[in-house]
C-alpha cells in the first residue's frame, strides 16, 4: 500500500515519497494514452502487468551490465526505485521498420533494419515529443556530448540483450522507447520496459501483442498483455 506523498503523476505512472531520499516508489496504473494523450482507456490489469515484465527484464538488464534504477518490486502495482533527474529525451530503437519511420519516410513496415536505429525525441508533451538531432541537443542543453554518446551505447547495449530474449520467446522486438536518468552523477536507465513502450510481434503470425493493439483498435488488448506476462515471465 502507497503510504509516501504523491511526487509526479503521468500517464501510466504515479511517483512517490518513500522513507529513503535516494529512492522513490513507481505505482503502475491502468490507464491506457496515444497519440500525445488524445486517445484515452483503460487496459485491465496493465499495471500488474507492466510492473511484473519491468521487473524481469530490469533484472535480465542488470545481470547483463546495464546500470538501472530498479531496487525491488513492492507488490503487484509499486516498484521501488533509485530516485533519478530524468534526461529529457525519449531513446528510440529500430530493429524493423514500423510505426512513424514507416509514415515519416515512407517505407514498408516488417523490413528488418541493420545495423538498428537510434532516434532521439524531446520529452515535451506540449510539443508532442518531437524528433530531434544531437544539434538539437545541444541547442535545448539537454544533455552534454558526452552523455549522449552514453545513452546511445547503452540503449544499444539493453539492444543486443533484449533481442534474443525475446526471439527465444517466438517474439519479435520491433522498436522500444527507453528512459535515462542521472542517479548520482551516474546515467542509468529509468522509467520501464514493458508492452505500453515496446512493439511486440508474434513470431510466428506477426500479430501485435502491446500497445499497438489499444492504438489500432485491434481488440484482444488485455490478451495481448497477458500473453507477454506469460512469456517474459513464465
Amino acid at each position: 500500500m502507497v503510504t509516501g506523498t504523491l511526487i509526479y503523476e503521468g500517464k501510466a505512472k504515479k511517483l512517490f515519497t518513500t522513507g529513503h531520499p535516494d529512492e522513490v516508489l513507481q505505482y503502475f496504473k491502468d490507464d491506457a494514452t496515444a497519440f500525445n494523450a488524445q486517445k484515452r482507456g483503460t487496459i485491465l490489469d496493465k499495471g500488474i502487468i507492466n510492473n511484473k515484465v519491468s521487473e524481469r527484464l530490469f533484472r535480465l538488464l542488470e545481470e547483463n551490465g546495464v546500470p538501472t534504477h530498479f531496487v525491488e518490486r513492492k507488490s503487484d502495482r509499486e516498484m521501488l526505485t533509485k530516485k533519478v533527474t530524468i534526461v529529457p529525451v525519449e531513446v528510440v530503437v529500430r530493429n524493423v521498420i514500423a510505426g512513424s519511420l514507416a509514415k515519416r519516410l515512407g517505407l514498408k513496415e516488417g523490413e528488418a533494419i541493420q545495423p538498428p536505429i537510434v532516434e532521439w525525441y524531446y520529452k515535451n508533451d506540449a510539443l508532442g515529443d518531437p524528433l530531434i538531432a544531437d544539434e538539437h541537443v545541444r541547442l535545448l542543453k539537454l544533455a552534454t556530448p558526452e552523455q549522449m554518446a552514453e545513452i546511445k551505447g547503452l540503449a544499444l547495449k539493453v539492444n543486443s540483450v533484449l533481442q534474443p530474449f525475446f526471439a527465444e520467446r517466438r517474439m519479435v522486438l520491433v522498436d522500444f522507447k527507453l528512459e535515462f536518468g542521472v542517479h548520482n552523477g551516474r546515467l542509468i536507465l529509468a522509467d520501464e520496459i514493458s508492452p505500453d513502450t515496446c512493439r511486440f510481434w508474434d513470431q510466428a503470425t506477426r500479430e501485435s501483442m502491446d500497445k499497438d493493439r489499444f492504438r489500432k483498435d485491434l481488440g484482444k488488448i488485455e490478451e495481448a498483455y497477458q500473453e507477454v506476462l506469460k512469456r517474459v515471465c513464465g
